[in-house]
């Protein structure tokens, strides 16, 4: 789930780049979806660590606090592990159907 990028560029004041992507499921409508972020670890002027998440290219609030689904701005959302929208939607493609 967590990897340490060997990117050769960092965001200005980036001291590491880890990569974590999400698996996520909306407890209001059902959709799932699944992402993928860099987590730029910084510091400020003070010498706090603070970090900033960035999906396709784009700073965006952490996904961990209040996550919001993608299809009816719902709030109720489940965070999984990565492959579990994926592998959910393979075995609903491959699974029989009911006489």
């Amino acid at each position: 789930m967590t990897e340490i990028t060997g990117r050769a560029a960092l965001r200005a004041g980036a001291s590491a780049v880890v990569e974590e992507s999400y698996a996520f499921a909306c407890m209001r409508c059902g959709y799932g979806w699944e992402q993928s972020y860099e987590i730029e670890h910084h510091t400020d002027a003070d010498g706090h660590a603070f970090v900033l998440y960035v999906a396709d290219g784009r700073v965006v609030p952490s996904p961990l606090n209040r996550p919001t689904c993608r299809n009816c701005d719902g709030h109720v959302v489940r965070i999984l592990r990565p492959g579990r929208v994926a592998s959910a939607r393979k075995a609903e493609l491959t699974s029989a159907p009911l006489p």
